[in-house]
C-alpha cells in the first residue's frame, strides 16, 4: 500500500486520478459506479477547492483509498 501526503485539494485530486488510471477505470465508468457526475469527478481530480467532502470521500471509498489523518498541537503530534 502506498502512502501519500495530501496537503491541498490539488494533491488529493492527483492521487484520485492516478489511482483511477492505475485501476484502468475511465471517469465515465467511475461516474456510473459511484453515481457522481463525470464533470464533478473531473473537477475533483483537477483539485476543485469547493468540492463536496461527501463526494470526495465516496470517490475515495469506491477507489479503495483509505484516509488517515494526523494532527499536531503546538508541535506535538496527537
Amino acid at each position: 500500500m502506498q502512502k501519500f501526503q495530501i496537503s491541498d485539494a490539488t494533491s488529493l485530486g492527483i492521487v484520485l486520478r492516478k489511482t483511477r488510471k492505475a485501476m484502468k477505470i475511465t471517469q465515465e465508468e467511475l461516474s456510473l459506479q459511484t453515481g457522481i457526475s463525470r464533470p464533478t469527478i473531473r473537477d475533483i481530480e483537477r483539485g476543485k477547492k469547493t468540492a463536496h467532502l461527501g463526494l470526495v470521500l465516496r470517490l475515495c471509498r469506491d477507489l479503495g483509498i483509505t484516509i488517515s489523518l494526523s494532527a499536531s498541537v503546538d508541535g506535538v503530534e496527537a
